[in-house]
């Protein structure tokens, strides 16, 4: 349990529903409103954007306001009214519903809908087949129904989850990874009942000479079409040989497979992470995946630039490169959270980087966030920035074992128009939350908050 959270258990106000062969199917009252969501994560229909994290086997929603994150907050878990499943472990595995998030209207009602993953679900005997349910948002917020999308899968079905337009068409979809790394790409629209568009099924490597376990899916614009493309990232193996990589996946009306991009392959991560971003401004985004084995550990970050036909060279980021505050030294685990957003109002993207496990001074495992800023050549250390407890003005001191940078989120939190730093440790204290100005992130008016920075890009 999270001490520092002050958090109330949602009470669904829908009829008791039953479920049947796993699927919780609920009646789909009237639209509410005529559009669809202005923002992918505002739940209530307020015109704010909302702040929904998992972990831990519950998930936890911080409602937006006109000035940003709101006194209102709530939980859920397996065992909150109206949500299908039991909380809790499945057959020794631990439960992880709320590990992976996607938020997107994807009724199309005006309010935004939170899908979430649990790869460790039992279905009928099957321990660990996974599943993914969908909270329906509506005035009131997220809370008063709920339906489990059907499964293709009972081997870890949900092990990765994202959200987007892949097809093109205007309406979001969703897509599904189990355990095995065969990716499900669900097509809008999707209803409460629990029905959905065509699935598509791919696999990264139908032959079998290359095997992937995912850790994420990242989705963002690749190419210069109107659809949403993908990554799934993860760790397997190719011709036999161990690897980290990225498969990449284009979107259109018909979703193909595409490369298959592999790096370091002296050990595992079985927490990698990523975002997509444009951050050269040239009109292609760019995927930025952590790498935090690199170098005995001290992590780097790899950056994949996109192009028209998917992902194109790379460049690699580290705390030896020029600029750059710290050095690079074993098991920093630089890379090992990563968000993108315009800290300082220049148009490119810039990039923090959590190192969860540098020193400050002698204090182990303190941790920080680097910010690093894109600019006409990409990331570069050239005007980044390095906080953690000990820079002044950030509140608290550095503390042993904190990790701070293990999350951390770019978002223009105070509605201001540029990306605020949000960054936190082991989810049991508070997080910091810094302001961003014309010339980047300020520790002037520096707070601690109890939202956590884990919730979807």
């Amino acid at each position: 349990m999270r001490t520092h959270r002050k958090l109330v258990i949602a009470v669904a106000t829908a009829t008791a529903a039953s479920l049947t062969g796993g699927l919780l199917a609920l009646a789909a009252g009237p639209a509410a409103a005529a559009t669809p969501a202005k923002y992918a994560d505002d739940f209530d229909g307020d015109g704010y954007r909302d702040y929904a994290s998992g972990w831990d086997g519950e998930v936890t929603v911080t409602y937006g306001t006109a000035t940003g994150p709101g006194p209102r907050t709530v939980r859920f878990n397996q065992d909150s009214p109206g949500i299908p499943g039991t909380a809790g472990d499945s057959g020794g595995h631990v439960d992880s519903f709320g590990n992976q998030l996607a938020a997107a209207d994807l009724n199309g009602d005006g309010y935004a809908d939170l899908a979430v993953a649990d790869s460790s679900e039992k279905s009928g005997t099957t321990a660990g087949a996974g599943a993914v349910t969908v909270l329906w948002g509506a005035r009131s917020g997220l809370g008063t129904k709920a339906t489990r999308i059907p499964a293709r899968s009972k081997l870890g079905f949900g092990a990765a989850l994202a959200s987007g337009d892949f097809n093109g068409d205007g309406k979001p979809d969703l897509a599904v990874t189990d355990v095995t790394g065969t990716l499900y790409v669900y097509r809008g629209g999707f209803s409460q009942s629990g029905t959905t568009g065509s699935v598509t099924k791919l696999e990264v490597s139908p032959s079998g000479d290359e095997v992937l376990e995912p850790a994420a899916i990242v989705a963002g614009k690749v190419n210069k079409d109107k659809a949403t493309d993908l990554y799934v990232l993860g760790q397997g193996y190719k011709n036999g040989r161990r690897t980290q990589a990225a498969w990449f996946v284009q979107g259109g009306s018909t979703i193909k497979r595409g490369t298959y991009r592999t790096y370091n392959a002296s050990q595992f991560d079985y927490s990698a992470t990523g975002v997509i971003a444009d951050f050269d401004k040239n009109g292609y985004g760019d995927l930025a995946v952590s790498d935090t084995p690199y170098n005995n550990g001290a992590g780097s970050v790899l950056v994949l630039r996109g192009g028209a036909s998917g992902p194109g060279t790379s460049y690699r980021l580290t705390q030896s490169t020029a600029g750059v505050a710290t050095a690079a030294t074993k098991n920093d685990r630089f890379g090992s959270s990563l968000s993108a957003g315009d800290t300082n109002r220049d148009g490119y993207p810039d990039l923090a980087v959590g190192v969860p496990e540098e020193e400050s001074g002698t204090v182990h495992n303190a941790g920080g966030v680097h910010v690093l800023r894109g600019g006409s050549k990409g990331l570069t250390g050239t005007g980044s920035q390095w906080f953690t407890r000990a820079t002044a003005g950030v509140p608290g001191s550095a503390t042993p074992d904190e990790m701070v940078g293990l999350f951390v989120r770019l978002r223009d939190l105070d509605r201001d128009g540029d990306a605020d730093l949000l960054m936190s440790g082991d989810l049991y204290r508070e997080s910091v939350q810094l302001r961003a100005t014309a010339t980047g992130i300020t520790t002037s008016g520096a707070s601690e908050t109890d939202l956590d920075p884990n919730f979807p890009q």
